[in-house]
């Protein structure tokens, strides 16, 4: 298994304050409960906020956070960053590939567009046993890594802001 050179989460700055919108797709409740787990944990342990927002299915990922985003800049409560957490789990169709490649390219243009640090936690796997490795806290946490993700682009955002 590859494993990456990041610094832990636990050794990144704090965002006091960010407010970090999470749009889940609940597909798979058990998968989606875990994943959302990690996430919490990483958003408190950053001591920014989080707003949750759910869906069916990881199509609907990328239309919510749009509708979202406007919302709250309408509000004059934007959001700093967003994290897309949900899974997908190939199966006997080809619809597998149109649900990951489609909600990952669009995910890709919300954050190029908006310019929002957006972290994909949309996990594409094989069977079960991927997912659950990937999504359990004790295991890859992948569910707080996309919220790291993002803090991370965060941080840099902030940082050439402020520059």
């Amino acid at each position: 298994m590859v494993s990456h050179s990041a610094k832990s989460p636990n050794n990144r700055p704090p965002v006091p304050g960010a407010r970090i919108l999470v749009v889940e797709a609940r597909f798979y409740d058990d998968i989606a409960d875990e994943l959302l787990r990690g996430a919490r944990g990483v958003v408190e342990a950053a001591q920014a906020t989080m707003d949750v927002l759910t869906v069916d299915g990881a199509l609907e990922i990328p239309a919510t956070i749009a509708i979202a985003l406007d919302a709250a800049e309408k509000a004059g409560r934007p959001y700093d960053a967003v994290v897309a957490l949900g899974c997908v789990i190939r199966g006997e169709t080809g619809h597998y590939d149109i649900v990951a490649g489609e909600s990952s390219r669009a995910l890709m243009d919300l954050s190029v567009a908006r310019r929002i640090p957006l972290a994909n936690g949309i996990l594409t796997v094989e069977n079960d046993e991927q997912a659950w490795t990937r999504a359990r806290v004790n295991e890859l946490n992948k569910g707080g890594g996309a919220v790291d993700a993002a803090l991370a682009v965060l941080r840099i955002k902030q940082h050439v802001e402020e520059a």
